[in-house]
C-alpha cells in the first residue's frame, strides 16, 4: 500500500504508533563539512513523512517533540531517523514541516508538468531530474534547446496554470493495462506498491511516488531560468515554481536596491557602469603588478649590496601576495640563499614561501608547514602555503637560520 503521504499529500498533522526503534548512525553534510550522528532508525505503522525518492527530498517533522531528520524508504517500509529514541507500541502524533513540503509539492509538480510541455511542444525528453534547496533543474536529452524555445516553453507552462487543470492520483497494479499507456523512466527494483500515477488532466500521466499539488494553480507560476550543458550531449533547464518564484524576486529586487546605492546609478545602466569599474581594476592591478616588481627589485637589490647579507632571507609585507614573493623569489639566487616571505596582516590568515636549495626545502618546508599550522605543498626547490596568523613567524625565522649553516657555496 501507499504511505499516508501519498494518499493526501495536504495532511500536515496524523496520529499512528510506533513498530520498530533500533540504534543507528546518519551520515550527513553541513555546511560543507561531513558529520556522523549517532540516534535511532523508527519504523512507524504509517506516515505523512515523505521518504526521499523519485528525485524528491525528503520530509521534515516530528514525531511527538522529537524533531525528524532524515526520512528513507526500505522496501515497504519509511525509516525515520532520530536523535532521542521512542518506545515500541506507542501511539505518536507526526507534524510535517508544511513549508518544505509544499514547496517540494510544487517544484516536483510543476518538472512533471515542464517535462510533459518540453516532450509534447520540441520532443525533448526528461532523462532525469534534480530538486535542489535554491533551485531545480531537468536533464533532457538534447544538446541544445533551440532560440526562442524557452519563452515559448515557459508561456506554455503558464497558461496551463492559468487555466486550473486539475491533478489526481491513479493506484494501478503492475499488470493492469494502463500502466503501459502512461510516461515512465522505469519501476525501481524493490518495488513494494501499487503503481502510483500522477495524472495531470490532459495533459500528463507519469508514475510518480513523490508528493503532488491537486490543481495547477496552486504552482502559481513557473519561471525558467536558464540552459546549461549537460553530460553526454544533454541540456539541463533550471526552473523555479511558486513560492521559490517570489522569493527569488524578492531576493533580486533587494540586490538591485543595493546595487543602485553602491554605484549611484539607475538599474538599467548596472552592467554598463560595472564593465567600466572591471577595466578600471584591470588597469589599477597592472599598475601595482608594476610597482609590486619594483619594490621587489629594490629589497633584492639592497639585499644582494649587503656585504654581511650571509645565505639567509626573511621578508613580511602586509599588502603583498603570492605575485610579490614570487618575484622577490625570482630575482635572489635561492640555489645559494633560503629565502622565507609572508604576506598578510597581523592576526589575519597570511601566504608563505619558503625558496632556496631544493633538498633543503624539501626537508624543512613540512616543517615550517607544522608550525605555522598551515596547509602548502611544494617541489623543485619552492614550498607555499597558508596559515591562519603570523604568530609562530618569528619562531619558523630562528628555525630556519639555524639550518642555513648546511648551505654551502655549492650548492
Amino acid at each position: 500500500m501507499a504511505f499516508q503521504c501519498q494518499r493526501d499529500c495536504y495532511m500536515k498533522e496524523f496520529v499512528t504508533s510506533v513498530v520498530s526503534c533500533c540504534p543507528a548512525v546518519l551520515k550527513h553534510e553541513v555546511n560543507g563539512k561531513k558529520e556522523t550522528l549517532k540516534g535511532f532508525n523508527v519504523k512507524l505503522q504509517d506516515t505523512i513523512l515523505f521518504p526521499e525518492g523519485g528525485g524528491q527530498p525528503d520530509d521534515h517533522g516530528l514525531i511527538g517533540d522529537v524533531p525528524v531528520l532524515r526520512v528513507t524508504r526500505q522496501g515497504p517500509d519509511a525509516v525515520h531517523f532520530v536523535a532521542s529514541p521512542l518506545e515500541v507500541g506507542q501511539e505518536v502524533q507526526v507534524k510535517v514541516d508544511w513549508e518544505r513540503r509544499f514547496d517540494h509539492m510544487q517544484q516536483h509538480s510543476g518538472q512533471h508538468l515542464i517535462s510533459a510541455l518540453a516532450e509534447n511542444l520540441f520532443g525533448y525528453k526528461t532523462t532525469s531530474w534534480e530538486l535542489g534547496r535554491q533551485r531545480a533543474n531537468i536533464e533532457l536529452d538534447t544538446p541544445s534547446v533551440k532560440p526562442g524555445q524557452l519563452q515559448a516553453l515557459e508561456e506554455a507552462l503558464n497558461e496551463k496554470i492559468r487555466v486550473h487543470i486539475p491533478v489526481t492520483v491513479q493506484l494501478l497494479s503492475i499488470d493492469d493495462p494502463a500502466v503501459e499507456k502512461v510516461r515512465s523512466r522505469g519501476l525501481p527494483d524493490d518495488l513494494a506498491w501499487p503503481i502510483r500515477i500522477i495524472d495531470i488532466e490532459g495533459v500528463d500521466a507519469n508514475m510518480c511516488c513523490g508528493t503532488h499539488v491537486s490543481n495547477l494553480s496552486e504552482l502559481q507560476v513557473i519561471k525558467l531560468l536558464a540552459t546549461e550543458k549537460g553530460k553526454k550531449n544533454k541540456t539541463n533547464l533550471i526552473f523555479l515554481v511558486g513560492n521559490r518564484v517570489l522569493k527569488y524576486a524578492e531576493k533580486s529586487h533587494s540586490t538591485e536596491r543595493s546595487l543602485v546605492s553602491l554605484l549611484q546609478t539607475g538599474p538599467e545602466e548596472h552592467v554598463d557602469h560595472v564593465e567600466k569599474l572591471q577595466k578600471s581594476v584591470k588597469l589599477l592591478n597592472k599598475t601595482n603588478l608594476s610597482l609590486l616588481r619594483d619594490m621587489a627589485a629594490l629589497i633584492t637589490q639592497n639585499f644582494k649590496d649587503n656585504p654581511q647579507r650571509g645565505n639567509f632571507f626573511s621578508y613580511h609585507k602586509k599588502e603583498g601576495d603570492n605575485e610579490f614573493m614570487n618575484i622577490i623569489a625570482k630575482e635572489i639566487n635561492t640555489e645559494e640563499t633560503l629565502v622565507f616571505l609572508t604576506v598578510g596582516e597581523e592576526k589575519g590568515p597570511i601566504l608563505f614561501l619558503l625558496a632556496g636549495p631544493s633538498g633543503l626545502v624539501a626537508e624543512l618546508g613540512p616543517r615550517v608547514l607544522e608550525m605555522l599550522q598551515g596547509k602548502g605543498a611544494g617541489k623543485n626547490g619552492r614550498f607555499q602555503g597558508k596559515a591562519n596568523s603570523l604568530a609562530r613567524r618569528g619562531e619558523v625565522e630562528a628555525f630556519l637560520q639555524q639550518h642555513c649553516k648546511h648551505l654551502t657555496s655549492d650548492e
